[in-house]
């Protein structure tokens, strides 16, 4: 074989190794950079689930090497996280969040899960009424309410139902605000809900003088519609009449319509009957323009 082609052959083999075994040691170099610094984050995640209401201690929680992305809101040390409220499910090994957390000096429970400038109304429920028991945290629904309305005729109308408040959520039910262990729904006794001001006052009143439903509804449904309501009278067919509107303007004039009655003069006529020798007589009315 040719010495020159065994030597250009010999001198691209040796600048191949070369070139191989520096991107090798750059690339190494570059990997173990990157490990350690993703080794070196630090993050405060659970020990074990952490229900809402639960009350951070340390036992709770601990510090643990993070190789991922570094959530934003993410919390850096214990002590940011200890004695803080939880208002959402916190799971095992899962980053303690900022935002799943109550604020400082907020406490633990369930007034710790209400957000600022809403209110938590209890509203007292059977099975039937509770949906048996599938009304759970975090659910939607809706609150029917059936009853007479003050100042109508009862008897032509009957009971009244009508949707006061809608697109609800449920914060807590029952005597715990999660599921049971295994996971199923439990009977609601007591169902706690996620309301502003002005509708606590609604729920408040509804349910104290007439009879209120819950109406479960998909959460991802949050368009509120417009109903009229119904009442037994309506459910047998018997249309209503609209109540008379009292209006403050001046009566438009009418025109009476007087009859006069006018007296008739009454005509008789008197007929002579002959009945062998005695003799009676008759009286007839004539009629109107007869002679």
């Amino acid at each position: 074989m040719n010495r020159r082609l065994i030597s250009v052959l010999f001198f691209a083999l040796v600048v191949a190794g070369g070139t191989s075994y520096f991107l090798y040691r750059l690339i190494l170099v570059r990997v173990q950079s990157q490990g350690h610094t993703l080794a070196a984050n630090k993050l405060v995640v659970a020990k074990h689930d952490l229900q809402v209401g639960t009350l951070v201690r340390d036992s709770d929680i601990e510090e643990a090497s993070w190789g991922g992305p570094v959530p934003e809101d993410a919390v850096k040390t214990l002590a940011d996280a200890d004695g803080r409220g939880v208002v959402a499910t916190i799971y095992q090994g899962e980053p303690i969040l900022v935002h799943r957390l109550a604020s400082k000096g907020a406490g633990a429970g369930l007034a710790a899960t209400i957000p600022v400038g809403l209110r938590a109304v209890a509203l007292r429920v059977n099975e039937v009424v509770g949906l048996a028991g599938f009304v759970l945290p975090g659910m939607r629904v809706d609150v029917l309410m059936a009853g007479n309305t003050p100042g109508q005729d009862q008897a032509s109308t009957g009971t009244q139902c009508r949707t006061i408040l809608q697109n609800i959520e449920v914060l807590s039910a029952g005597q715990k605000i999660e599921k049971t262990a295994d996971g199923k729904p439990e009977s609601a006794q007591v169902v706690n809900l996620l309301v502003s001001p002005d509708q606590a006052e609604i729920l408040n009143l509804a349910s104290s003088e007439t009879k209120v439903q819950l109406v479960l509804r998909n959460p991802l449904d949050t368009k509120s519609e417009v109903t009229k309501g119904t009442s037994i009278a309506q459910l047998f067919g018997v249309s209503l009449v609209p109540a008379a509107v009292h209006s403050t303007a001046p009566a438009a004039p009418r025109l009476v319509r007087t009859v006069i009655e006018v007296p008739v003069q009454r005509r008789t006529s008197v007929v002579e009957v002959f009945h062998g020798a005695k003799r009676t007589e008759e009286t007839f009315d004539l009629p109107p323009g007869k002679k």
